[in-house]
């Protein structure tokens, strides 16, 4: 049984800046893509970054390029963003997700549908 577990969330004012980590269990984590994406309160679930199955290519959406890093630990099955320079804007759940499928060309990496398995989420505050 696939289980991804994110912690690391809370509260941070803007400026500052907060980790979120996700630790996988019941897969080949070396094989698996991995991505987080957020969810603002009354919005849709929307992508944040993706890194490919041996951490050497990473993609991220515009919103938070230069300000995110995301990278992963493969002898740990763990997968981590670190995010820096916050924004009230960056409030929201921020859930890990995996897939199977690699970073093929044209790979719809940036859609929920694209992966097999999330975790439950984990809250980012970011007060003004």
């Amino acid at each position: 049984q696939v289980q991804l577990v994110e912690s690391g969330g809370g509260l941070v004012q803007a400026g500052g800046s907060l980790r979120v980590s996700c630790v996988a269990s019941g897969l080949p984590f070396s094989g698996h893509t991995m991505t987080w994406f957020r969810q603002a309160s009354g919005k849709e679930r929307e992508f944040v970054a993706v890194i490919s199955r041996n951490g050497y290519n990473t993609y991220y959406s515009d919103s938070v390029n230069g300000r995110f890093i995301i990278s992963r630990d493969n002898a740990k099955n763990t997968v981590d963003l670190q995010m820096n320079g916050l924004k009230p804007e960056d409030t929201a759940i921020y859930y890990c997700g995996a897939t199977g499928k690699g970073l093929y060309y044209a790979a719809p990496y940036n859609r929920p549908a694209f992966y097999d398995a999330w975790g439950q989420g984990v809250q980012v505050t970011v007060a003004s």
